[in-house]
């Protein structure tokens, strides 16, 4: 079976629980407890040992069991397993039943996931099926999933132009459902010939995540698994390669490479609740000795943590709104302290309609983290304009990884002290930089051809879909002003 013939299997029985009120989340989040409970126990006994699931919680107990029964065994399987530490407690950990209707629980057990041997399917098949589940998941604007999906063709690019080592700790400190961590993994087993001590490290060693949210942790979590990332399946005791945590409450250790798009929103907060339980949020500033500047504007902080927790000469590639590149102020002190002590090298201008987060336009920013030293480490700064006279769509007209390879050959990953100026790749010096209003990096020079001439426009659809996606941004930034002032 196909991974895009079991990615349909799994969710044609999505529409029959949706009736039942469940989200997209919801079942997927489902399927992930069952799938793993169903693996744990084909691991036991393809190996012919007792099942690392505690006696009485297994495969085996859900599947004797019906009606009521079942529902409250279900119930009390993850609220035990919840409770446990390593890699059951990342999976498991608050976990609920959403599955209201004991038959419906009964008919996903039995007829869909017990009728698959899932550990004789290579992890292609259950990786990438897995993954056209989050897809799919993050399709459903309504759900907010979106915002912990970034378009896989866009991370494969970043990759590629990164292009990742054998023996390089490669992390995520906003990893979402794990695509960063699941690409670097991938392009290393690709292109090296790996002994087997070096499979083992890339396994479990290599790669970090860190995630704000426990629900997001657990389907990165198994999205890893399903790929063949982290401990073995005989081995729950051990931690994975993620963990739930505030990556911008304190430094995390240092890597050689971090790849991030952080979650969008402009500022962080924090949720109050009163004496009557009645919630407001308050705009949180983070406050590190570390941080070049104090402010509560969210991707302007990750910007500075992942500097933090580069190593010297470490790599990153960092997905960032437009509003981090000109803004005054503390955006202005960590632009000019950036391109100091980093060599801020390739900025990509993202073209708009990609991201399942509405009114988002955003850039990929590639820097080096470098030693102290009095003179500027940065000497010149490439653009590539993807962004001036490109139309892409979530549906019609989506972006694909073959959109990217100019950009990638310009980047010229192999050496990329050796490029040529295009019409979209373009270079500026430091100086011209830094005598910038605001040190503004936001720098376009191509001409837009819908303003050229009218018969350039693109499809009237198009057009609303963009002003749609500037109207629903403006409203979200008046709205974040409104609940200031109110303060």
């Amino acid at each position: 079976m196909s991974s895009s013939q079991l990615v349909q299997k799994l969710w044609n029985y999505c529409n029959i629980l949706r009736d039942d009120g469940l989200s997209y989340g919801d079942y997927v989040e489902q399927l992930t407890f069952l799938l793993f409970l169903k693996m744990a126990d084909e691991q036991s006994r393809l190996r012919g040992t007792p099942s690392a699931i505690p006696k009485g919680f297994g495969w085996p107990s859900l599947l004797k069991l019906d009606g009521d029964d079942l529902e409250i065994h279900y119930r009390h399987t993850l609220e035990e397993l919840g409770k446990r530490s390593g890699m059951l407690g990342i999976i498991f950990r608050k976990a609920q039943n959403k599955i209201q209707d004991p038959a419906k629980l009964r008919r996903l057990i039995v007829d869909l996931i017990d009728k698959e041997q899932w550990s004789s399917l290579s992890a292609d098949v259950k990786g990438d099926a897995y993954e056209g589940l989050l897809q799919k998941n993050a399709e459903d604007v309504k759900g907010g999933a979106g915002q912990y999906f970034t378009p896989r063709p866009l991370i494969s690019a970043m990759v590629d132009a990164i292009a990742p080592q054998p023996g390089q700790t490669i992390c995520d400190p906003a990893c979402g459902t794990g695509g960063f961590l699941l690409a670097a993994h991938d392009y290393i087993a690709k292109h090296y010939k790996l002994d087997r001590e070096q499979k083992k490290k890339l396994k479990s060693g290599t790669l970090f995540g860190i995630e704000l949210v426990d629900s997001v942790t657990r389907l990165c979590a198994m999205n890893l698994l399903l790929h063949g990332i982290g401990p073995e399946a005989d081995n729950l005791t051990d931690g994975m390669p993620v963990v739930t945590k505030d990556a911008l409450a304190a430094k995390h250790g240092e890597y050689d490479i971090v790849l991030a798009n952080p979650p969008f929103g402009k500022k962080s907060s924090v949720t109050i609740v009163n004496e009557a339980g009645e919630t407001s949020k308050e705009s949180l500033i983070i406050n590190r000795d570390d941080f070049w500047a104090s402010t509560s504007n969210k991707q302007l902080n990750f910007l500075q943590h992942i500097f933090t927790i580069l190593k010297q000469h470490g790599r990153a590639a960092v997905v960032l709104p437009d509003n981090v590149l000109f803004e005054g102020g503390a955006g202005e002190t960590i632009r000019r302290a950036l391109l100091k002590q980093a060599d801020v090298h390739t900025l990509l201008r993202l073209p708009t309609g990609i991201f399942y987060a509405q009114g988002v336009k955003a850039n990929v920013l590639f820097f080096d983290r470098k030693p102290a030293q009095e003179k500027p480490w940065t000497s010149k700064l490439w653009i590539y304009d993807l962004r001036t006279n490109q139309h892409f769509t979530l549906k019609e007209n989506t972006l694909k990884r073959t959109d990217l390879d100019d950009f990638v050959t310009c980047y010229n990953p192999k050496n990329r002290h050796e490029r040529r100026e295009t019409e979209r790749f373009k270079s500026f010096t430091y100086e011209e930089l830094i005598k910038r209003d605001k040190i503004n990096l936001d720098i376009f020079w191509l001409k837009d051809e819908a303003l050229e001439d009218s018969a350039n426009l693109p499809d009237p659809g198009v057009i609303a879909l963009e002003i749609t996606e500037d109207l629903e941004a403006a409203l979200t930034q008046f709205a974040e002003i409104a609940n200031d002032l109110k303060k």
